[in-house]
């Protein structure tokens, strides 16, 4: 009997999550999208190991937890010894099923193949004299022209890399920079990237946030002395290498396959649905609001935050983005539609609103058209010499924007040199005429007093 039957798997599943301590346990459970948070609440952990065999499978489990393990961190010995064995059998299965041969085909047009010849030995169609012709004056195409290249495909399959090994890819997708702490209690920062080629596509797990400005997407890198581990993830470490290279070709099944590599895609929602949901969503809608980031509190990053509102047909919802998700917010804009991918449902009280994971990702689907429209100036949110938030009401509703200040100064006739924000106060309300994108105004002029 296999070593990843269920029998033996579900009390190490067991042991596993008794080893988690409350915060990772936590996280153990969003990760886990498959199994519904009504399953979730309550549950002993023998009672939640069975839930996750029964969503997952027996070795679907098994990878599911692997991956986790990887991401909380939990890379101890006493983990990886829970762990290891089931890997591995997972593993060696996963080998044995891409080694199987496949069968003959049958012979065509041969019922009764000469002696010494099976059926299922194929048979040679002869030429005739202009398809040889025809053959002979091709280009021969060399069987490999770079030797010291090796496929990611191959890289996959190898059970460990040697120094000399070399991949060349196209960086699909990239995660955002994350952190860990060492066993001394030093923090350092790593993040994902999907690289593939013409074969098959891989998750690099990249050390180091320097080189998170170094390696850019849908750019094709030389990758060298590269590290496979003993659970197979291949990564860029302190000694390994990286040059940019001519762009290679990636069929677009193998792009998708990468981006969900470091996104995976989560069902997609309406928001009134996303409402009624308790697994991560993915949600799509027209933004009416967006506030300034929030700085962190301290020295701690994972406070700074930045919260925007969109609506769709069904209803309207609050996204708050945390910590290094907020920088996905750059450039986004009042009227742009953005779809929001792995969410998670927050509800305080009657309050339901969505929450970045470490796999979200925004994306612009639609930018924002813009408007030239009479505003009257109410409030002044947060004013800089370079840039001031507003309340503005405009299109019979109070909506906050972002201008230059520069642009404040030429249309009210003021320097910059003094405080701004109080020069402002002492001059609403105020109306003036403006060009608006999204929520930035893109010009204004002081309007004409009748």
């Amino acid at each position: 009997m296999s070593v990843t039957s269920e029998k033996k798997w579900k009390p190490i599943l067991t042991k596993i999550l008794g080893e988690l301590d409350n915060k990772q346990y936590r996280e153990t459970m969003e990760y886990l999208e498959k199994i519904p948070r009504s399953q979730q609440r309550g549950r002993s952990k023998a009672t939640m190991a069975q839930r996750i065999i029964e969503h997952y499978g027996r070795d679907g489990s098994i990878s599911e937890i692997h991956d986790i393990m990887e991401e909380l961190p939990r890379k101890d010995d006493k983990m990886q010894d829970l762990l290891s064995p089931f890997v591995e059998e997972l593993r060696n299965k996963e080998k044995g099923r891409k080694g199987e041969k496949r069968k003959c085909d049958p012979v065509e047009k041969e019922e009764n193949p000469p002696a010494g010849k099976r059926k299922c030995d194929p048979v040679e169609k002869k030429k005739t004299p202009a398809e040889d012709q025809e053959k002979s004056s091709q280009p021969v195409k060399e069987a490999n022209t770079d030797p010291w290249k090796k496929s990611i495909r191959d890289l996959k399959s190898s059970s460990t890399l040697l120094d000399t090994d070399v991949i060349v890819g196209k960086v699909v997708q990239k995660s955002g920079v994350r952190r860990y702490q060492t066993k001394e209690n030093v923090k350092k920062f790593f993040f994902y990237v999907a690289v593939a080629d013409e074969t098959a596509s891989i998750k690099l797990m990249v050390y180091g946030k320097p080189l998170y400005k170094q390696i850019l997407e849908e750019k094709t890198y030389l990758f060298r002395q590269l590290t496979k581990d003993e659970n197979g993830f291949v990564k860029f470490h302190s000694q390994s290498k990286f040059s940019q290279t001519r762009s290679v070709q990636v069929p677009v099944e193998l792009q998708v396959e990468a981006q969900e590599l470091i996104y995976p895609k989560s069902p997609d929602y309406s928001i009134a649905d996303a409402k009624l949901s308790d697994s991560r969503v993915t949600v799509k809608g027209t933004i009416t609001e967006i506030d300034p980031i929030e700085p962190a509190a301290g020295k701690n990053k994972q406070k700074k935050t930045q919260r925007f509102q969109i609506k769709d047909d069904s209803d309207s919802i609050s996204i708050c983005m945390w910590g290094e998700d907020t920088k996905q917010c750059k450039g986004l804009s009042v009227g742009d539609v953005i779809q929001a991918t792995n969410m998670k449902i927050n509800r305080y009280h009657d309050i339901i609103s969505l929450n970045s994971t470490g796999y979200t990702k925004i994306q612009k689907v639609q930018s924002a058209g813009s408007q030239s429209v009479r505003i009257k100036i109410e409030g002044i949110t947060k004013a800089t010499k370079t840039k001031t938030h507003l309340d503005a009401f405009f299109g019979d509703k109070m909506r906050g924007c972002v201008v230059a200040s520069r642009l404040l100064a030429e249309a009210f006739g003021f320097e910059l040199d003094g405080d701004i924000k109080e020069t402002l106060l002492d001059m609403i309300p105020v109306s003036a005429d403006a060009v608006i994108q999204g929520g930035k105004i893109k010009k204004l002029t002081a309007a004409s007093v009748v």
